[in-house]
């Protein structure tokens, strides 16, 4: 039965201290679902001796058949943790916690490196993750990709390493050696978190520590976990010992002695490891003895640890048996909810070191500050991160997170589009929000009204917005900060309707495919094709799917995947290029040359972008890239799309009416950068400089028609003299084999 109502959660929502915003991230194939399960069992949403199996938060069938996840899913679940508990919470903004209720909205997001996408509008709507690694595979690729995008977010992680029954049965590994493997993991999750944060930054301390609690082990599928501290409380009484010093003792270089009953910190003879010797050694006796069918052993173990089976579960066997008597000992729900409820902040906490990098605005008005002190009664701020399809067809909820104010049914507020600028009315419409809704995996809730510090959905607003936006009463507020992704959409692939009579479905169902995925890109080339861009094979696999069969209903033709290439320069052009209008009336002259290394990258990061102010960007460039000072400050645009790796700055000295026709040649600009001169790909890493202009004197003489395609022209002959370069995608893939055929794989990677 599910031990909460909708009223508990809305009262809870008011409790800010007591709200756990979190995502489950990993690799793929780490077990996140199938851990997810063993929360969702605890808050009573299914059976507990399905959980493991069920995979609550795969909702979509194919999901369900393939046995990945797809998309990510949000759930709110409300817990209570009991008093001996509360006392572990430090964070100094928690520690006058009274309530032993918590209201824990989770999400559950993909591994695959395809919806990576996904994983980025999960960690942006929460404060805290649960990293996710399997102990018998280690950290991979995914593993590092995901973490640093928590911290770019700075969201506070937290570990657990799954598949501990596989270490046991399968790999028979002796105590020491997993001791080893956990020591080992631990080390490289706390490196990755090391290269991308340091201790003195605003979130202060990121790293895991097995000793604080805030690593787990356990077994998803089994549904058994543990932190040290369950295996301090269960010494402790015996020791005398107060349970935070004991969980020091259990970790690390710490040995004990049971002879002469000391401890020391180098291994000798007679004395063991404290964590093989106290946690380790009771789970090897337990498989030992149910796995062996050592029925005398298992009945005294059983009473030792106080399990009291049930009449049904008393009959059991073998592995069936092994997972009713972990899951009754060591309760994964339990373990997770401690490490999440005393390990990840707060809204409280986390919103005061976000909100600078979630606001674009000026960092003292009114909504950063309501939004920093995660203010209740402040203008209302909301960042829709996805969409998510309703079973209404072609409908969609806004999925996203109330920063500040509070979000109510039927409430007038301003809808801001990523393109939206202060004081002007594009990408911007007033509304009245329809309905709010409580995300339950599978299922809605409606509620009444949602506030700050919470995780929502909203009807309606789907008609405004394609993917993402910012919701607000505050008439002066500026957006937050678009999402960066990890990937970028290179595979293509063109579609056309089987019948061409079904063409306005497919434009219609084009429209409805981009909103669904945070990452999709639909556009249509000059040639009239209709061209679906995503991050990978799979990726794409699964939007022409649900194109195909919901938001479209109309069969489809596709081409094969084709992958878009970026063009660029090798060189600063040998000459200064010279375009004429049509009417011979204005020159232009320019030059192209490639951007320094790294610069590209800092643009696809954020560092160096349009919105900077002019003269702490020119800073940056003249210090780090050894650009000139003038010249620096004087960049138009980035391009393409205004925030492109390519810049244009103007370098001439003295010209008259320039500012006059800085608009069209930035339009011209945005051309030639979105359509190259090779290949009619993107430009990249390209800067390109206006020498000197000549300008017809009536202003009628020199418009935009004259202007653009002069401009266009122009930066195309800049690039043909400056050794034209198309440059690939990288695409990177991990190979895992067992140690047996890895020779092999190693001669067919070699291989020329």
């Amino acid at each position: 039965m599910v031990n909460f109502t909708v009223d508990e959660i809305r009262v809870m929502m008011d409790k800010k201290k007591n709200i756990r915003n979190m995502s489950v991230i990993a690799h793929v194939d780490h077990g996140k679902s199938t851990l997810t399960d063993s929360l969702v069992s605890k808050a009573g949403i299914i059976a507990s001796a399905k959980a493991g199996e069920t995979r609550f938060t795969d909702t979509r069938k194919d999901e369900q058949e393939r046995c990945i996840t797809i998309k990510s899913t949000a759930i709110s679940m409300y817990f209570e943790l009991e008093d001996k508990d509360l006392v572990f919470i430090t964070n100094p903004d928690q520690r006058d916690v009274k309530e032993k209720g918590f209201l824990i909205n989770l999400i559950d997001s993909p591994g695959h490196v395809d919806f990576s996408s996904e994983v980025t509008a999960a960690l942006r709507v929460t404060d805290g993750a649960l990293v996710v690694v399997d102990c018998v595979s280690g950290v991979c690729v995914q593993t590092e990709t995901v973490l640093r995008q928590a911290i770019a977010e700075r969201i506070k992680p937290v570990l657990f390493m799954n598949k501990m029954d596989r270490a046991l049965l399968e790999l028979q590994l002796e105590k020491e050696e997993l001791y080893q493997t956990f020591q080992r993991i631990v080390e490289n999750v706390n490196v990755i978190i090391a290269t991308y944060s340091d201790d003195e930054g605003p979130m202060g301390v990121v790293r895991v520590d097995a000793s604080k609690g805030s690593v787990g082990f356990g077994s998803g599928l089994h549904g058994w976990a543990f932190t040290l501290k369950q295996f301090s409380e269960m010494y402790a009484e015996k020791f005398k010992i107060d349970v935070v010093k004991l969980m020091n003792r259990l970790w690390g270089e710490n040995f004990f002695n049971p002879k002469t009953k000391k401890w020391a910190k180098q291994k000798e003879e007679d004395n063991t490891r404290s964590f093989c010797m106290y946690v380790l050694d009771p789970i090897y006796k337990v498989f030992d003895a149910i796995m062996n069918y050592k029925k005398d052993a298992t009945a005294d173990l059983l009473k030792k640890l106080n399990i009291e089976l049930k009449h049904e579960d008393a009959d059991k066997d073998g592995k069936a048996l092994l997972k009713v008597v972990m899951r009754t000992w060591l309760p994964a729900g339990e373990a997770l909810l401690q490490m999440i409820a005393i390990h990840l902040p707060s809204p409280v906490v986390a919103q005061k070191y976000r909100m600078e990098m979630l606001y674009e605005g000026p960092l003292d008005d009114e909504a950063a500050l309501a939004v920093k002190n995660c203010d209740p009664n402040g203008p209302l701020m909301m960042y829709i991160s996805k969409m998510v399809p309703t079973s209404d067809k072609g409908r969609f909820y806004a999925f996203g997170r109330v920063f500040s104010g509070k979000v109510a049914t039927g409430m007038k507020a301003r809808i801001m589009g990523p393109n939206y600028t202060p004081g002007k009315k594009e990408d911007l419409y007033e509304k009245a929000i329809q309905r709010t809704i409580l995300m339950m995996g599978r299922y809605v809730e409606s509620i009444e009204d949602v506030p700050c510090g919470n995780i929502c959905g909203l009807v309606g607003v789907d008609q405004f917005l394609v993917k993402t936006g910012t919701i607000t009463t505050y008439k002066d507020a500026h957006n937050m900060r678009v999402m960066k992704f990890s990937v970028s959409p290179v595979v293509r692939v063109a579609v056309e309707p089987k019948n061409p009579a079904d063409l306005p479905k497919l434009v219609e169902g084009l429209k409805r495919l981009a909103k669904s995925d945070p990452m999709v890109q639909c556009l249509i080339e000059e040639s009239g094709e209709h061209i679906i861009a995503g991050a990978g094979e799979l990726h794409l696999e699964i939007c022409l799917k649900d194109l195909e069969e919901d938001h479209a209903c109309i069969p489809i033709k596709k081409s094969d995947p084709v992958v878009s290439y970026r063009e660029t320069v090798s060189e600063e052009s040998n000459q200064t290029c010279l375009s004429k209008s049509p009417n011979k009336h204005n020159r232009l002259f320019m030059k192209a040359c490639p951007m320094p290394d790294g610069l590209p990258e800092d643009i696809d990061k954020g560092d160096v972008n349009a919105r900077d102010d002019f003269k702490v960007r020119g800073r940056y460039l003249c210090d780090k890239y050894e650009y000139d000072i003038t010249e620096a400050r004087k960049i138009w645009c980035f391009g393409p799309d205004g925030t492109g790796p390519n810049i244009l700055i103007d370098c001439t000295k003295g010209v008259q009416y320039l500012n006059e026709i800085k608009d069209s040649v930035v339009a011209g600009f945005q051309w030639a950068t979105k359509e190259g001169v090779l290949a009619e790909e993107n430009l990249r890493g390209v800067r390109f400089n206006i020498y000197d202009v000549t300008l017809h004197a009536d202003a009628i003489h020199r418009g935009g028609g004259q202007i653009i395609p002069t401009t266009r022209r122009c930066l195309y002959a800049c690039l043909l003299t400056a050794s034209p370069r198309l440059m690939e995608p990288v695409y990177l893939c991990e190979v895992q084999v067992t140690a047996d055929p890895s020779s092999r794989l190693t001669c067919v990677l070699t291989k020329p």
